[in-house]
């Protein structure tokens, strides 16, 4: 049996989400999942006391125990460079609430599945579509290799990225007819 491709969102789309939502918090929020490769727990934790805009990075907490919430997955800390396109809407920090559910993660989902549905008409989209296609869009657009972009995403094994990887025919045929 084949296994089924998570779908995913292109730059482009993305763009025209963020375009049409009018909370900065959650613009910053779709932005942090895609460019950032976040996952949406990543998201609610973050906070200025994360970011180091001296050396361009954010620090993503494996867990924060004096609040009692969990942010990276399995506990790991890792620094990722900041992505252009998120610098200025970092003012925007934090995402989360910590009166909400969840630390806000709920509410980020919410906000991001109603957001995709008015713009592109679409049910099959979740936050962590925002990962994936992060993970894509720097692998095929931007030629990022599989190690930096295993360091990036927090991944044990180069394996796991590759998982996430989405080649489309139209990135095939753009490799095929490339003259250099």
């Amino acid at each position: 049996m084949a296994e089924k491709l998570p779908e995913i969102i292109t730059e482009e789309e993305l763009i025209k989400i963020v375009e049409k939502t009018k909370s900065n918090k959650y613009k910053l929020a779709f932005m942090l999942g895609f460019y950032e490769c976040l996952r949406v727990s990543e998201v609610a934790c973050l906070r200025q006391e994360h970011v180091n805009r001296e050396m361009k990075l954010l620090l993503i907490k494996g867990s924060d125990v004096s609040k009692g919430k969990k942010g990276a997955k399995r506990g790991k800390d890792r620094n990722i460079p900041i992505a252009p396109e998120v610098i200025k809407g970092l003012k925007y920090l934090p995402v989360g609430n910590d009166k909400a559910k969840d630390n806000g993660v709920r509410a980020i989902q919410y906000a991001f599945k109603k957001k995709v549905l008015e713009v592109l008409g679409r049910t099959d989209v979740h936050f962590h579509t925002l990962r994936h296609s992060g993970i894509t869009h720097y692998l095929t657009k931007k030629k990022w290799n599989t190690l930096e972009m295993q360091r990036m995403a927090g991944h044990s094994k180069s394996s796991i990225t590759e998982i996430y990887t989405h080649i489309n025919p139209q990135n095939l045929v753009e490799r095929m007819w490339d003259k250099n």
